[in-house]
């Protein structure tokens, strides 16, 4: 099935279903199964990736939720909280054949008038790109640039 592809994230334990011909996956955030795409399959992996490798709380993380941006309707993909509940990682997810680039870039400078996080996180799978908006938007890649879970209030 071209939606699972290997990831530049760790392996996670995803609960898949079959019905018909359609894939599913078991949202441990929005707790139903979600049709298995592309975009899915990443954001499935950043999620668990958040709660295991970097000690997200599960009441931390929301995902798809809708903002009204320039009178439009647009929905993020994944939102980080901290303990004070600020915005800690916007996260755009794109599936693996798209790149990571200024396009996808601008779709989150969107969100980010709005949600204003510490950190963004841009990611196809693949790529992984980190933005700090504090320093001059500051770029570092890799899963090391993904922040870990903080107690600490900002």
């Amino acid at each position: 099935m071209g939606s699972i592809v290997p990831l530049n994230f760790p392996k996670s334990k995803l609960e898949l279903f079959q019905q018909d011909e359609i894939i599913y996956v078991q949202c441990i955030i929005r707790k139903k199964r979600i049709v298995l795409t592309p975009e899915e399959w990443v954001r499935q992996h950043v999620v668990h990736f958040l709660i295991q490798e970097r000690n997200f709380p599960l009441s931390m993380v929301v995902v798809e939720k809708s903002i009204r941006y320039n009178g439009l309707i647009k929905r993020w993909d994944i939102i980080a909280y901290n303990n004070a509940l600020k915005p800690m990682l916007l996260i755009e997810c794109k599936r693996t054949t798209v790149p990571i680039d200024s396009s996808t870039l601008h779709q989150a400078a969107a969100y980010q008038k709005i949600v204003q996080s510490e950190k963004i996180l841009l990611t196809n799978g693949l790529q992984i790109e980190v933005i700090d908006p504090s320093i001059n938007f500051e770029v570092k890649s890799g899963l090391e640039a993904i922040p870990f879970y903080t107690s600490n209030s900002h």
